[in-house]
């Protein structure tokens, strides 16, 4: 997700008012995927496809905690181990923001992450997903390094990779991106079903470029300059993180519309693939 405020600056899109109208919570959400297998040149190394209920594998997935504003004066409290804000049922993983007072926000959510058993350098990544809408909801799919071993230590000298964001005042409008130190690369894709069907947001990632796709559109690539981690900290572990904020300096920036809550992120399935070689 975009850290820094004077990205905003690019932003030049108008409220569109189709976003605003509140939604019931989605409970029932799965689609028929065939089991998840080998595809040609890749080999599955690692996925959950939420074939179980309850609390996310903890095997695979942790938390971020908290009301911090996670760099981007988010307002939501990211809460961990709470059903009401994630959760696997009825074969989706649901994260979902809600309006209510906890621990001193206005909202709450959850940010997942898989840092303790997903960490790759290059591969294909997919995440099939229904996104949410509403003024103020800014779900994200992306990636961030295990390591943190670069320049000053932090970001964006260390890289980020957003594979899916979505603002919900302009609806519809898909954002991919990298960060570093010497670029903030982006591209956008309207989709317009994103917020009432599935669809696979996917990046290829290798040591030359990133490509990243919704279906089998693609519609970004980065390529590495060769010039240093400046230009191309990918070249380490990443893993995902998927969240649902509420706010901040890009989902924020004409306001929250309370009505709209809940809003759900909805995951039918997550899956990393290395290359195989020949």
């Amino acid at each position: 997700m975009l850290k820094n405020i004077f990205l905003i600056t690019i932003i030049t899109f108008t409220i569109l008012s189709g976003g605003c109208n509140k939604s019931n919570p989605i409970e029932n959400n799965s689609s028929t995927n065939p089991p998840p297998q080998n595809k040609n040149g890749w080999q599955l190394v690692w996925s959950d496809e939420f074939n179980y209920n309850g609390h996310p594998d903890s095997t695979k997935w942790t938390y971020d905690v908290g009301n911090n504003g996670w760099g981007n004066k988010e307002l939501e409290y990211y809460t961990r181990n709470r059903l009401q804000n994630a959760r696997v049922a009825d074969s989706v993983l649901i994260i979902e923001a809600d309006s209510e007072s906890y621990n001193g926000s206005n909202y709450t959510s959850a940010r997942l992450v898989s840092t303790g058993t997903g960490n790759w350098t290059y591969g294909r990544f997919e995440v099939k997903a229904k996104i949410p809408f509403g003024r103020g909801t800014w779900p994200a799919i992306w990636m961030l390094p295990t390591q943190w071993t670069y320049g000053n230590g932090g970001w964006p000298d260390n890289g980020e990779i957003d594979i899916m964001e979505h603002v919900g005042y302009d609806p519809e409008v898909i954002h991919a991106s990298i960060h570093c130190d010497n670029s903030n690369a982006t591209s956008t894709l309207r989709v317009n079903d994103a917020t009432a069907a599935f669809h696979v947001y996917a990046m290829e990632w290798s040591k030359d470029t990133i490509n990243i796709y919704v279906d089998s559109t693609k519609y970004f690539t980065y390529i590495n300059n060769h010039t240093g981690y400046q230009s191309w900290p990918f070249d380490k572990d990443f893993h995902f993180v998927l969240n649902l904020a509420v706010g901040g300096n890009w989902g924020g920036l004409y306001g929250v519309d309370p009505t709209a809550f809940p809003q759900q992120l909805v995951i039918d399935y997550v899956r990393a693939y290395k290359k195989v070689t020949q």
